[in-house]
């Protein structure tokens, strides 16, 4: 059986509905619709192309400048902004130039060394005789002090002097044959309690104890006294203000060490006057058994010298050690008096005066 074939009426040219017509189909147009960026004008048979009529594009409202434009928030402040009166108005300028400065006047010649820097200061006498005769400054001051330096012919015997660089130096044959020597001093100190000893923040000050006029008649060393002598003395050996006997005073830093130092165990007698009964095995307590301050005392010796004098050899120096060590054994000592340390006697040095150390003493 033949296969039937189903065929649609063909639509009418025209619409059955009066004054009604279709419109045609369109037709696509080649590059674009003609309102499109990138359409081409149609070139006309024999007449030339005219060029499309620019096309203005919508401007686009941007945000002010520093305004993020996904959030709107401020990034940072706006720069500030002139006035419109200020931006349209010229730029003022003024009536009369000034005047071009006048340059500065030179200075005269003096001022002018001076702006550079100050006057240098004169050198001190002792740098010059330093210099001069080939000497370290403390000979050169010990050959001020002793006056043996004369300046343009007058003698100066001021330590720290300054004197003129083009000043005329003489030195005397004195000083050529004079050696420098370090000096150590015995005095023998004087209690407070029976004569007001001169004391500088607890300490004897060298100065005010040692002078030409109270050494010893007899001390038999040759050196002569010099105020140089002095100069750089220092205390080596302490006494409490209430003790008297031998105090040391030295230039020279290893007997200074000798008797300070740390490790220092050299024997210092003392001659101790005391009052009261001492309490019984109260001499061996005193020899080894005691403590200060919680600190137990090294071994010493002690002895009697008479009814009422002990004898004490101390290897250390503690502040009030004997007192307090007569008072832990039920006496009272009343006068303590230095009298040796090492192989050094104090002998007999009358109070208040002092020795060189002789030649043969070492600590």
């Amino acid at each position: 059986m033949p296969r039937t074939t189903l065929k649609l009426p063909k639509r009418p040219a025209s619409s059955d509905t009066p004054g009604e017509t279709r419109a045609a189909a369109r037709k696509p147009i080649r590059g674009g619709s003609p309102t499109s960026k990138h359409a081409t004008p149609r070139r006309a048979e024999g007449k030339p192309a005219t060029p499309a009529p620019p096309t203005t594009r919508s401007a686009k409202n941007h945000p002010q400048r520093g305004i993020a434009r996904s959030t709107g928030a401020r990034a940072f402040p706006p720069a500030p902004q002139r006035s419109e009166r200020e931006a349209l108005s010229p730029a003022r300028v003024p009536d009369v130039a000034p005047a071009a400065p006048k340059p500065p006047a030179e200075p005269p010649a003096a001022s002018v060394s001076t702006q550079r820097g100050l006057a240098k200061e004169s050198p001190r006498l002792s740098k010059l005789v330093s210099a001069q005769a080939m000497c370290s400054r403390r000979e050169a001051d010990e050959w001020i002090e002793n006056g043996w330096v004369t300046v343009d012919g007058v003698i100066i015997t001021t330590l720290g002097a300054r004197v003129n660089p083009k000043a005329r130096i003489q030195i005397k044959e004195a000083a050529s044959k004079h050696q420098t020597e370090s000096v150590t001093i015995l005095f023998n100190k004087i209690p407070c309690d029976d004569l007001d000893t001169p004391v500088e923040n607890g300490r004897e000050n060298a100065v005010d104890l040692i002078r030409a006029e109270n050494r010893w008649p007899e001390d038999g060393c040759p050196v002569r006294f010099k105020v140089g002598h002095l100069r750089g003395l220092a205390l080596a050996g302490r006494l409490d203000p209430e003790e008297g006997g031998m105090l040391v005073f030295t230039q020279e830093g290893s007997v200074a060490r000798r008797l300070t130092g740390g490790d220092s165990r050299l024997e210092k007698e003392y001659h101790v006057r005391v009052e009261g009964q001492l309490l019984p095995g109260g001499l061996e307590l005193l020899r080894h058994g005691l403590s200060i301050d919680k600190v137990k005392l090294l071994r010493a010796e002690v002895s009697w010298l008479s009814e009422q004098q002990l004898r004490f050899v101390l290897h250390e120096n503690r502040t009030r050690q004997i007192q307090t060590m007569c008072e832990l054994v039920g006496v009272r000592a009343t006068d303590v008096k230095r009298v040796r340390i090492g192989s050094v006697t104090l002998g007999k040095l009358a109070p208040g005066h002092w020795r060189y150390l002789r030649t043969g003493e070492r600590f």
